[in-house]
């Protein structure tokens, strides 16, 4: 890496609607679901980060209304930018999804069998989310000028550990508390509210950007397309600071966090009642008090002249382990799974993606008897703008992780973006207590990479972010 410069930032932004023709399947459960009506549109939103001169710098970061992105998107978003302006690294663009329950299936293959007529497929949908995004970030681009850059941090409880821990050392996922055998949640919980804020060089406010840890599957059941809370946080900020304001959502490490509270529930739907808010809006509204208090506080802080630098490398992680035991069950499963469908095609809307999920540790499997040293290459990229880092990664990554990288940044701040990609529908990344207690998010089906792997991910994220720290500035 060069020693890093102070300059000046450049500045562009925009917002796009994706939101599918209807009707379309819907991802993040099992089941196949078919959503007849958008309850909220879906958007991407663009932030453009620019320094010149020889020490030039470059970030382009999307915030989409997704549950992934598939790798191979990316790859096709970046190629239509790279065709419309051959000047701009393509590496220093990445995507991220706020982890929507209720937003149309991205990959091709694998999820679920979708009728062949009467609903947007899935080829259809990606095309439309690729001219959509590239053209939005070429507009951002073109459109960017010196600007500057505030960043704050607040608090707001929008999400809760969802990894519930019994007295016989098992866990559960999203299960009861109100049993005798309950004994505490498994891990941590990240209330902090990240936020940067940019202006154009009159002052105007142009991008908020708002790091939550919590996915944005408050609703995620429905058969319907729908942001979840992201929307109302977006309406909400757009009415104060300006409806022209592009807000980016960043979802921080929270693969053991969930937005829907695992006791204390009556008592809390009590007071949202009595404000007469949905569940989403009363999430809106934690945030966006947590937003304007951040705002408040810095607004005044503005650098327009300060430290930036995007460091991208493909990261080789050690696949988690599967063991013949593994494989065995989750072959079987995949046979009675085979013939449920074979003599009941209508099985296939229950059983597919849950038969595919298994069918991919078997295939794991037979790829370790030939490299019985697997390894995962994930896209990691690292930022230094002025006082804060940057980082992402492809997981859903739990709490623990993101909170080992905030402990050690040498960052004033550091904000952890998970889900920047994915090799298929989005892996879970667990600690070793969760491996150890079991349940869906820390199984062998849900893993591509384990807890060796996270921490692997965590030292060289860590290392980064001190090589950016300990350049001298000129």
């Amino acid at each position: 890496m060069s020693p890093i410069m102070a300059s000046q930032l450049y500045i562009g932004a925009r917002t796009v609607d994706i939101t599918p023709k209807l009707p379309v399947a819907v991802t993040g459960q099992f089941h196949l679901r078919i959503a007849e009506v958008a309850e909220t549109p879906l958007v991407a939103t663009v932030m453009v980060l620019e320094t010149k001169g020889e020490d030039g710098e470059q970030a382009i970061m999307v915030s989409c209304d997704a549950l992934y992105i598939p790798k191979d998107l990316i790859g096709l978003v970046r190629q239509h930018v790279k065709k419309q302006i051959p000047e701009i690294d393509e590496t220093k663009i990445f995507l991220n999804a706020t982890h929507t329950h209720t937003a149309p299936v991205l990959a091709l293959e694998g999820e679920y069998l979708i009728p062949k007529s009467g609903v947007t497929q899935v080829k259809d949908y990606r095309n439309f989310f690729v001219e959509k995004v590239s053209a939005a970030i070429v507009e951002a681009w073109k459109e960017r000028a010196p600007g500057s850059v505030a960043w704050g941090m607040g608090y707001a409880v929008a999400g809760y550990n969802r990894r519930i821990v019994y007295a016989d050392g098992t866990s559960g996922m999203s299960s009861k508390t109100n049993l005798r055998e309950f004994r505490s949640f498994e891990g941590s919980e990240d209330h902090n509210v990240n936020t940067l804020f940019l202006w154009d060089e009159k002052g105007k406010l142009i991008s908020i950007v708002v790091g939550v840890a919590s996915p944005s599957q408050e609703v995620e059941g429905r058969h319907a397309v729908n942001a979840d809370y992201w929307h109302p946080v977006r309406e909400g900020l757009k009415a104060k600071y300006g409806k022209e304001v592009n807000i980016l959502g960043w979802a921080a490490a929270a693969g053991d966090i969930t937005p829907h509270m695992r006791y204390r529930k009556a008592a809390d739907d009590r007071m949202r009642n009595l404000r007469n808010l949905s569940r989403t809006e009363e999430l809106a509204r934690r945030i966006i008090l947590a937003v304007d208090e951040s705002y408040d506080a810095v607004a005044s802080e503005r650098h327009s002249v300060l430290e930036f630098r995007h460091h991208v490398e493909e990261l080789s992680l050690p696949e988690r382990w599967v063991t013949e035991k593994n494989y065995l069950e989750a072959k079987a499963f995949v046979q009675n799974a085979k013939e449920q469908i074979a003599e009941d095609p209508k099985a296939a809307d229950a059983l597919y993606r849950m038969m595919n999920w298994q069918e991919r540790t078997v295939k794991r499997y037979e790829k370790q008897l030939e490299n019985p040293k697997p390894l995962y290459p994930m896209d990691l990229h690292v930022i230094r703008l002025g006082d804060i880092a940057i980082c992402t990664n492809e997981f859903e990554l739990f709490s623990d992780f993101g909170m080992r990288i905030m402990a050690r940044s040498k960052a004033l701040q550091t904000f952890v973006i998970q889900l920047a990609g994915s090799s298929d529908w989005g892996s879970y990344l667990p600690t070793q207590r969760a491996v150890n207690g079991g349940a869906y998010s820390a199984v062998i089906h849900s893993n591509i990479v384990g807890p060796e792997g996270g921490q692997v991910l965590v030292d060289r994220t860590v290392e980064l972010i001190d090589q950016l720290w300990d350049k001298e500035v000129k």
